[in-house]
């Protein structure tokens, strides 16, 4: 046990209440202790009984049974693999910058989920950060199932197919992408590649304001 407390407490903070929370949430569904349908993103209960907290529990949920189980267990490990890259390498040491990707990424797919009645948003959220990711190093080589490799930049595509044969949907993956991609466009192609207005920065309150929590978060680390 405590090997797993020691690997736990080493992934880096914001990858690992992500992670901690991914995991916490479908076991509560798992096991009754609050019915699942109170996680999902449905419009009327979210917009018109003020249920505010599904957009968090529906990004954090996701229904593991025999015929989801694997699929979950896959995107588990995008989550911890490809945000802790995110976290530790071109995030590392502004930990406010990574924050705020995520809360972008997820008003994003809030908004989506909303108009296109996608009831769960943890696959689209995980896909958006591994898109980032992977447009970050895209000239890596990465290698994926059966041995195969090829640049980082194919990686949500090609994930998005392997999804698509274990899964049977596409959409989450693609959604994830997309909103991957617009904030990748705007916080770094648009304005660093082709010269463009910065339109995205991150709020001085999550920089100064919760500097506090930052260290508190991180200590030890």
């Amino acid at each position: 046990m405590s090997d797993i407390g020691d690997w736990f407490r080493s992934i880096p903070a914001i990858t690992r209440y992500w992670f901690a929370a991914t995991v916490a949430v479908p076991l509560v569904g798992k096991l009754g202790l609050i019915s699942p349908a109170y996680f999902f993103l449905w419009p009327e209960a979210f917009l018109y009984r003020f249920q505010i907290w599904r957009p968090i529990t529906a990004t954090f949920y996701f229904p593991v049974g025999p015929g989801t189980g694997f699929l979950y267990l896959v995107n588990l490990y995008f989550l911890y693999q490809y945000s802790t890259r995110l976290e530790t390498g071109a995030f590392d040491g502004r930990p406010a910058d990574y924050l705020f990707m995520l809360l972008f990424n997820w008003i994003c797919i809030v908004i989506t989920g909303l108009a296109m009645d996608m009831q769960l948003l943890m696959i689209p959220l995980i896909m958006s950060v591994l898109y980032v990711w992977a447009q970050l190093n895209r000239d890596m080589i990465v290698s994926f199932w059966f041995g195969t490799r090829f640049k980082a930049c194919y990686l949500p595509w090609v994930i998005l197919g392997f999804n698509y044969i274990i899964g049977g949907s596409v959409i989450n993956e693609l959604i994830g992408n997309l909103v991957g991609h617009l904030y990748f466009f705007l916080m770094f192609r648009y304005p660093m590649d082709l010269g463009g207005r910065n339109f995205l920065s991150t709020p001085q309150f999550l920089i100064s304001e919760c500097h506090p929590m930052w260290r508190f978060l991180y200590r030890g680390k």
